[in-house]
């Protein structure tokens, strides 16, 4: 009863996640399940080893494959970003810990220091939850550490006489609950991952910072998105997200409402990521830029923006294709009546956004980047 509640309880939880970053109603760090997808293989085959015959090593395998299958969703819809220092010493752990396994056959050692990288793997997400707890929202943490204590039942009635036979239960169990405790008990509620409105309960259709501060109107363009609190110059407004196209995939007869492709390099683009993001308009007199930086796009104001107010950009700063074409009609007074790449724009204009770093990289002179 015990082992098919923890087998039930984890792959519920998995199920649950996934239609949540579906839905786009978690913000996961990707740092953390890029090292559990690589570490948890490498924990339930040491743990095999260690434990041999015992009915929780198959809860782990299991596990391993569904926190894999997350993994690679949720690698499509991200971009690459070279791991910080905290990240990098866990993924070394989990390699030291591959090679003791592989090359001297030292599973217990091995087990031992996988089991030490798992509080290090959450870091990042402790760090991005305490910044934000609706980001990881899912119900599915609630279930993980139920899981685990099932787990951790399942291991008591059926030891397998190994050494450390406990620990990797026990450090999952309480790295599953910390996160739980973080979101709150009440993210238990499944219908957070199912995007629904069910009575009182209101569900949000997409992860949104703490207190909201974008609206999605209609306006004489068609949908919109406009400010509700106000936002300083130079602050950020939003990070912008979807996966990494390259130019030859991108479809060219692509017009209007139905291009939401943004460039970001000479032959990549960021295809549509499903959130609010697609939805922010152009402008010739723009309240916001993209700014470029190592750890994204992200949208920056260029001037105060006051509750009510639509946030726009301008879409020459990051276009290079010379045939690329749209018809404007933003309603600025110095509205151009066409969008097109970054060099029909006029000196001055191309200078004005050169010297805030509002232009894609791609589109920067040498000596500027240079200097």
């Amino acid at each position: 009863m015990w082992f098919i509640g923890a087998v039930a309880l984890g792959l519920a939880g998995y199920a649950l996640y996934l239609a949540g970053l579906r839905r786009h109603l978690v913000e996961p760090n990707r740092a953390s399940w890029l090292i559990w997808s690589s570490a948890t293989g490498i924990e339930a085959a040491t743990y095999a080893a260690v434990n041999p015959g015992t009915p929780q090593a198959t809860i782990f395998a299991l596990s391993a494959l569904a926190c894999i299958l997350v993994t690679l969703v949720m690698w499509r819809r991200s971009r690459w970003r070279a791991p910080d220092a905290g990240e990098s010493l866990c993924m070394g752990a989990a390699l030291a810990a591959l090679l003791l396994w592989v090359a001297f056959r030292e599973a217990f050692w091995a087990h031992l220091l996988v089991v030490a990288a798992v509080p290090v793997s959450f870091w990042p997400t402790w760090r991005s939850v305490w910044e934000d707890a609706e980001r990881e929202r899912s119900p599915a943490w609630g279930l993980w550490t139920m899981g685990d204590l099932a787990t951790l039942i399942v291991a008591m009635r059926n030891p397998g006489g190994g050494a450390g036979e406990y620990v990797y239960v026990f450090v999952e169990l309480l790295c599953h609950a910390s996160i739980w405790l973080m979101i709150g008990l009440p993210s238990i509620n499944p219908l957070r991952s199912l995007g629904r409105a069910v009575g009182p309960l209101q569900i949000r259709d997409a992860h949104i910072p703490r207190g909201n501060p974008f609206a999605i109107r209609e306006n004489h363009l068609g949908k919109a998105v406009y400010a509700t609190r106000g936002f300083a110059q130079g602050s950020r407004i939003i990070r912008f997200s979807g996966p990494s196209v390259p130019a030859a995939r991108v479809p060219a007869a692509l017009a209007g409402p139905a291009d939401r492709f943004v460039q970001i390099a000479a032959d990549t683009y960021l295809g549509p990521s499903g959130r609010i993001d697609d939805l922010i308009n152009h402008s010739c007199a723009p309240n916001a830029g993209l700014r470029f930086s190592a750890h994204g796009v992200f949208l920056i104001a260029i001037r105060a923006i006051a509750p009510g107010e639509e946030i726009a950009w301008d879409y020459s700063t990051t276009l290079a294709d010379p045939d690329w074409r749209m018809p404007c009609a933003c309603g600025a007074p110095a509205c151009r009546g066409v969008v097109a790449h970054f060099g029909t724009l006029p000196a001055d204009r191309r200078a004005w956004y050169l010297e805030r770093g509002l232009v894609a990289p791609h589109l920067i002179p040498r000596e500027a980047r240079a200097a």
